[in-house]
């Protein structure tokens, strides 16, 4: 297990035979085809796989009313033999749950190996919560997603031992401000991050290298919510920013356009860091697995994030 000068531990890799818990915390599947899409895509990787009891629930826009959504991910997190929680789906729910996971959560931080947690978008707000509980999270596929060639050998790669030190390069990314950064990585969904503004489990980026992405959202809504983190003081003491993609995204309203690159562009005058746009992260099908906590220095001119990253 790694401990980072951040204070964050990362969990152990997925070798063969690791425990992987499969729950939906958020929105409901489409249907029982893509919890086993999940479990063959887990079980090819070599890992044992359990099956949440509500994966296919449905209440409304939830996989399940939160006692049921909760209730799987508080056993999965109080079952020891679990090395891993896989989220099959993003959606919308995971913020509801944060009250009703912390014991457990905290609990399971306190073991000599605790559990990792992928997923993105909506998950995003488990992301915070492991945070805060202080361990690294994996802003990484959704279970039930086809894995591309490219996304699955980006995921074994930070998921699957050996574990070492990653360089991720982003050829087509714009530099926004050059130079270097080098910090703990944080952030996810855009609209989550803001969401969490104000509450016990909104992320700190003090020193952080600081990673966004988001799906469609009309750019002044973009602008909206990293104006409100602006002005909360969020990104306050940030190191940098590495920029994912933003997924149609329309700059174009009935009062006007202003492009997204413009609004980083704000962005990058009022904060003066080291800004990367563009890095494959986020709705898209080929995309980066970050370990979200670890240290890592960004290279804008050089157009990588170098993960640092030992035993």
């Amino acid at each position: 297990m790694t401990a980072f000068a951040c204070g964050l531990r990362e969990p152990p890799p997925l070798g063969p035979g690791a425990h992987v818990a499969l729950v939906s915390p958020s929105g409901p599947l489409a249907g029982p085809h893509e919890v086993e899409r999940a479990v063959a895509t887990a079980e090819g990787l070599g890992w044992r796989v359990s099956v949440g009891a509500h994966a296919l629930s449905r209440t409304g826009y939830f996989a399940g009313d939160d006692a049921q959504r909760g209730d799987d991910l508080v056993a999965a997190l109080l079952d020891e033999s679990v090395d891993a929680i896989w989220c099959l789906r993003g959606g919308y729910g995971a913020a509801r749950l944060l009250p009703r996971i912390m014991p457990a959560l905290t609990q399971m931080a306190l073991r000599s190996t605790p559990q990792a947690l992928i997923g993105y978008s909506d998950i995003t707000a488990l992301h915070a919560a492991w945070q805060k509980a202080g361990l690294v999270s994996y802003h990484g596929p959704t279970a039930r997603s086809p894995l591309t060639a490219f996304t699955r050998a980006w995921f074994e790669t930070v998921m699957i031992p050996p574990r070492q030190p990653i360089i991720f390069e982003a050829r087509d990314a714009v530099a926004v401000v050059p130079g270097l950064a080098t910090g703990r990585l944080a952030g996810g969904n855009l609209a989550l991050v803001a969401s969490l503004c104000g509450t016990p489990w909104a992320m700190d980026f003090r020193g952080a290298i600081v990673v966004l992405e988001d799906i469609d959202e009309a750019t002044y809504r973009i602008d909206r919510m990293l104006t409100q983190l602006q002005l909360a003081g969020a990104f306050d003491g940030c190191a940098g920013f590495a920029f994912g993609q933003f997924t149609n995204c329309l700059d174009t309203t009935s009062d006007g356009t202003r492009p997204l690159p413009t609004v980083i562009q704000d962005v990058a005058d009022s904060l003066q860091v080291p800004i990367l746009l563009g890095i494959p992260l986020g709705h898209i099908d080929d995309q980066w697995t970050l370990p979200l906590g670890a240290l890592a220095t960004l290279d804008v001119d050089g157009r990588t994030l170098h993960v640092h990253r030992d035993g």
